[in-house]
């Protein structure tokens, strides 16, 4: 019995031992936070808001509260379209020092919720800050910032900072985590080189599907909401329209699915089965990318695809029409 104990102790203590190493070389395997690469973002941020914080103000307008982002020195200012609903509003603006003035609301793409305003002339330059023109660059699972007046203005508060990720690129949008509250609409999220890349939207229900308008309907609509137009239809002011349908091939490489008949694709020569290896230089990986590429372009421009085929490569000009219908890119 004493040596069937001893026996029977010691299966038990080389159990635990076994069991401790185990979980020892789960524990090492597991992925550990990385505090030093979030003492780099924390360091980040902490330099770049009070460079870009003096350009956000808190809008009134219908009785509501909203955001908006100065872009330039004579004080044009980026807002989401629902936020004046029309050109030719009157706004109240309040800057990050309590001061008030006014703007009147431009023109707006109503298709993605894009809109820009006019604040109004004073004799020094208005605090700005740029927007960024490389839409691609915006990709899933970079670092970003939101700024803006949730609830409204409230100067001991001061704005309302949310540092995160984007999620989620489309052709006029960004997904990100950074959670967007009532008063946020029209502010600005910033990428880490503290330039606009986004103006919020939609505020959706879960944690990661907040919404923002991309910079590429500003920079494909600008003379257009300059001059006080509102685009209600694709047709209109969109991005140029190239006429093509892809798909991801199965060696995970961009594929030209089909060809519209008539469209500025077939006119250049592009066939389905070309594989789209970049554009205008940048390097093409997925679907998302590229439609987001190409509608960042308006209509009239020339673009120039990197194509190969069996094997052969080839750059291929193609001039963009203007977009006959919402489908299609």
């Amino acid at each position: 019995m004493h040596t069937s104990f001893c026996l029977l102790l010691t299966s038990i203590l080389l159990v635990g031992q076994l069991r401790a190493a185990e979980q020892r070389q789960n524990a090492e395997k597991a992925p550990k936070t990385d505090i030093a690469a979030l003492l780099k973002v924390q360091s980040a941020v902490q330099k770049l808001l009070p460079q870009v914080r003096p350009a956000l103000v808190a809008i009134q307008t219908g009785g509501g509260t909203a955001s908006g982002v100065i872009i330039s020195p004579e004080g044009l200012l980026l807002t989401a379209a629902h936020v004046p609903n029309g050109p030719g509003k009157d706004m109240r603006i309040i800057l990050e020092d309590g001061s008030v003035t006014t703007a009147k609301s431009l023109g707006m793409d109503k298709t993605t919720d894009a809109a820009l305003a006019q604040l109004k002339k004073r004799d020094k330059p208005w605090p700005f800050v740029h927007l960024s023109r490389e839409v691609v660059k915006a990709q899933p699972g970079e670092w970003c910032f939101a700024l803006g007046h949730p609830g409204g203005y409230d100067k001991s508060r001061g704005p309302v900072l949310r540092v995160g990720k984007i999620v989620k690129q489309t052709a006029n949008s960004l997904h990100t985590d950074c959670v967007l509250m009532g008063g946020d609409s029209g502010g600005p999220l910033f990428n880490f080189q503290g330039e606009v890349i986004g103006i919020h939207s939609q505020i959706w229900e879960n944690r990661d599907q907040n919404v923002h308008v991309s910079m590429a309907p500003f920079l494909r609509s600008w003379e257009a909401m300059q001059k006080s137009q509102v685009i209600k239809t694709w047709g209109i002011g969109a991005g140029g329209y190239l006429g093509v349908a892809t798909r991801m091939s199965d060696d995970a490489e961009l594929e030209v699915a089909d060809v519209i008949d008539g469209s500025p694709a077939q006119i250049a020569g592009i066939h389905a089965g070309d594989v789209i290896i970049g554009l205008n230089g940048n390097a093409m990986t997925d679907q998302p990318q590229f439609t987001a590429t190409v509608r960042a372009r308006a209509a009239g421009d020339t673009i120039l695809l990197k194509l190969r085929n069996n094997g052969k490569e080839r750059i291929v000009p193609v001039k963009l029409a203007q977009k006959p219908q919402e489908e299609g890119q």
